[in-house]
């Protein structure tokens, strides 16, 4: 009897916020490090970069590896800011992933335009996010999302209920143990509440093999090969439907440099698995419709696929975030009224959560993990350089009429 594996990838860099002082306050309006020399705040220079090392020898493989095997599919979720740097930084990027979705074995998920948490903040700020991802999906790649993935895997039942009065059929979230009890993540679920939406949860161990541990010369399964990966695939009971292996795309060439070993796993492990009879990959939204429910889940509060936690606690664990929260969506009403477009676009390119996650002050090894991910020295750096930022936004809407 085969396996079926749902292989999910996240793209995503955000506009990272550049060295802001109190002092440009009220005359520089250019929040985001677009061209300027800071290579480590510089959108384009990162942009650029994680094409050469990650996104284009990626998907070079990723179209050889379609073109090779009929049998292998996959889904990936793109977030209408990193569409906007392609378009503008690497447009030789974007046309690669054009061509793999043109294969009509890759399926893009749908989430919000600029990878926010708004749904815990302003519904309806929300679902016009949504929207506009949704149009710009349409437009560079042809095709409608009908499967959703909420930033950072965040999910509860609420979230579960909009999806399916939306008309999603699939969603997708973090497969966490205390959530999950005895249950086991390698199954199609109902989210409680709901009627026809189909959840599909992260089996974080397998995942985190590749994402997180292949270049790990101090855990017990390294080194990783595409032979001994499948044969943990393979060793999964058979009575489970489908594997969901989620992971950021840039664990192939960025997390995990070139170096370790991982384009050559990734160029072998599709076709090593696809060798054994019975086996399949299958899309988000093919898992929704193949398999029976197994069981209905029921996620009263918010899990993510962040941290030890598994909580919005790696963007909202300290006050600092929750004031940069809290001030930016208070500015809402007023932008909105300002029908300012520059003004609007700024506002939700700060609502990203990576200028949260950067704020971040935890220790240990999520620490290290949000150290990692940073462009600043520090996360009283991140926060004091995008309140200043809130200032001068502040000092925009006032010269607009608004007291804010």
């Amino acid at each position: 009897m085969g396996k079926a594996v749902s292989l999910y990838l996240h793209v995503h860099q955000p506009y990272r916020v550049k060295p802001y002082s109190i002092f440009r306050a009220s005359t520089d309006h250019l929040y985001f490090n677009d061209e300027t020399p800071d290579t480590n705040t510089n959108n384009r220079f990162i942009i650029e970069k994680v094409a050469q090392k990650s996104y284009l020898p990626t998907n070079e493989i990723l179209q050889k590896l379609l073109d090779e095997n009929e049998g292998f599919k996959l889904s990936l979720s793109i977030p209408g800011t990193i569409i906007e740097q392609f378009e503008n930084w690497a447009p030789d990027v974007l046309e690669s992933f054009k061509r793999l979705v043109q294969t009509g074995r890759v399926e893009i998920l749908a989430e919000t335009y600029h990878h926010s948490l708004a749904f815990f903040y302003d519904k309806d700020e929300f679902s016009a996010q949504v929207e506009l991802h949704r149009k710009k999906v349409q437009e560079v790649f042809g095709v409608t999302p009908t499967a959703f993935r909420n930033t950072e895997l965040s999910y509860n039942n609420d979230l579960a209920l909009w999806a399916d009065e939306a008309g999603y059929k699939a969603i997708i979230t973090e497969g966490w143990d205390p959530i999950l009890g005895w249950r086991s993540p390698n199954f199609v679920y109902r989210p409680a509440y709901t009627d026809n939406i189909r959840l599909l949860m992260k089996n974080y161990k397998l995942s985190d093999d590749v994402a997180f541990r292949f270049s790990d010369s101090e855990w017990e399964g390294w080194p990783l090969t595409a032979d001994k990966y499948v044969h943990w695939l393979n060793a999964v009971p058979d009575e489970e439907d489908v594997i969901n292996l989620f992971m950021d795309y840039e664990t192939f060439g960025e997390h995990q440099w070139d170096h370790s070993g991982i384009f050559e796993f990734l160029s072998h492990f599709p076709t090593e698995f696809l060798k054994h009879e019975g086996n399949e990959f299958v899309t988000i939204t093919e898992s929704a419709e193949k398999f029976q429910s197994k069981d209905f889940v029921d996620i009263p509060y918010i899990v993510t696929w962040a941290d030890t936690e598994r909580d919005l606690t790696a963007w909202t664990g300290n006050a600092m975030q929750r004031q940069a929260l809290e001030t930016l969506y208070s500015y809402k009403s007023d932008v909105v009224a300002s029908e300012d477009y520059d003004l609007m676009n700024d506002w939700r390119k700060l609502q990203a959560s990576d200028h949260f996650y950067y704020m971040c002050t935890k220790w240990f090894n999520d620490g290290d993990v949000h150290a990692y991910f940073s462009p600043y020295d520090s996360p009283y750096d991140a926060f004091i350089y995008y309140m200043n930022v809130l200032h001068d936004m502040r000092f925009r809407l006032s010269e607009k009429g608004f007291d804010v």
